[in-house]
């Protein structure tokens, strides 16, 4: 230390790489939620049941829009398509007023609307059907 005063310490601290990894961390947080796609849904499979009914009115539902009743189990006949939800519901409402003691099983595939399924549900605790249930594989 020669002629004068020696350096000083800087007591401050550099927050340049604090900002620089708060701004990467920020960047992460936005781009992670947009890489989900919330519209997709992965349901559980489910077990088979102890003991399922011996006969049941089986309503199915394809993703194309295609529905079929018919009487499944150990009375089982063939299933009848219905063009559309009305002609369905009026088969249903028959088909509960000849066996009202069976049960009634929604069979919706895998890419089937969600919306109609929860419709035909409805539409059967409306004609008082107390026994509905859903299908599974």
């Amino acid at each position: 230390m020669r002629g004068g005063r020696g350096r000083k310490l800087k007591s401050e601290i550099n927050v340049v790489p604090y900002i620089d990894v708060m701004l990467c961390l920020l960047i992460i947080f936005m781009v992670m939620p947009s890489s989900n796609n919330p519209s997709s849904i992965d349901l559980p499979h489910a077990e088979k049941s102890v003991r399922p009914p011996d006969a049941y009115i089986q309503v199915t539902i394809k993703p194309n829009g295609a529905l079929s009743i018919g009487i499944a189990g150990k009375n089982a006949d063939a299933p009848e398509t219905a063009p559309n939800r009305d002609a369905l519901v009026r088969k249903l409402a028959a088909l509960h007023e000849d066996n009202p003691d069976y049960p009634v099983l929604i069979a919706g595939d895998k890419e089937s609307k969600y919306d109609d399924v929860i419709q035909l549900i409805s539409e059967a605790k409306k004609m008082g059907i107390n026994r509905v249930g859903l299908a599974t594989k």
